[in-house]
């Protein structure tokens, strides 16, 4: 005797027929007029009177049914509270992100995310990206943002925006009234640069050769933050991603220029553990992500 014999059972019942209850059930009438004899044998008693055409119910047949129809509500509300408390929204998300991500994006996503959601959290680590990586691997957080994104059969990557790069120079530098540049412009200007075993300095360090150029690489920083500060003093110019210096240009420290027709773009993506489950509230701040 099972759950599913049970709701075979009313269905006949309450059909009136062995073979809509069974069209209904999803089994052959003949394996429904069989589970019905097998709960009768288990019962000790005969539930349906098959010697009348439309059946009926005996006595026992009857309150039996009654009983089973009690039963499977409270067995299907109790399924439905279970899976409300699954789908609900609450609880922490767990987010490490590159520095220039979290310190100029996350802050406005999170705030939406609350606004969204008030029984939700989000806990943000700022890491170097080789860190944001390893901490999606170890399961230390749930979701990772960073550029350039590594492909790894451990990690589902989604990506969710391009980012536009830019020249970036100090308000006095001899190109910052160019309404743009081309990669020609820089050559042979101090240069302040990312660390090279970071992905956005190697990006940028091959679309430079591929037009035969040199800079002169006056310094090498792991961060977007120290980068600005170097060149807003006049160290020498960059190449930075346009989000990470919209406040600095509108206070006019920094000046931020398109790079010709074929300029660079930061691709900027998710990652998460390819087998882990994710649960609801995971799973909507991912969509608020993708949406922007």
């Amino acid at each position: 005797m099972n759950i599913e014999t049970l709701r075979l059972y009313c269905q006949v019942v309450r059909l009136h027929s062995f073979s809509r209850g069974a069209a209904e059930s999803g089994v052959t009438q003949s394996a429904a007029s069989q589970a019905i004899r097998q709960l009768e044998g288990d019962l000790g008693a005969r539930l349906i009177d098959r010697s009348k055409r439309p059946f009926t119910l005996t006595a026992e047949g009857d309150k039996f049914f009654k009983a089973c129809r009690r039963l499977l509500e409270g067995f299907d509300e109790t399924l439905e509270d279970i899976a409300r408390v699954q789908r609900r929204v609450e609880g922490t998300v767990r987010v490490a992100a590159i520095y220039s991500v979290g310190l100029h994006d996350m802050g406005a996503l999170m705030q939406r995310f609350r606004s969204l959601y008030p029984d939700a959290r989000v806990r943000l680590e700022c890491l170097h990206p080789e860190e944001v990586v390893q901490s999606v691997v170890d399961d230390m957080v749930d979701v990772g943002i960073l550029s350039y994104p590594p492909a790894s059969r451990a990690l589902s990557v989604i990506h969710l925006r391009n980012e536009a790069m830019l020249l970036v120079c100090a308000p006095g530098h001899r190109l910052a009234r160019r309404k743009t540049v081309r990669f020609e412009d820089i050559a042979g200007e101090p240069f302040v640069a990312f660390d090279p075993d970071l992905a956005i300095r190697k990006r940028i360090d091959r679309e430079i050769r591929r037009r035969n150029l040199r800079v002169e690489v006056v310094m090498e920083l792991d961060n977007i933050e120290s980068i600005k500060q170097a060149v807003s003093i006049g160290a020498g110019v960059s190449i930075l991603p346009e989000p990470a210096i919209q406040k600095e240009v509108a206070m006019q420290t920094l000046r931020g220029i398109p790079i010709g027709q074929n300029g660079l773009t930061r691709p900027v993506g998710l990652i998460h553990r390819r087998q882990k489950h994710l649960s609801p509230t995971v799973t909507q701040f991912i969509e608020m992500l993708k949406k922007g």
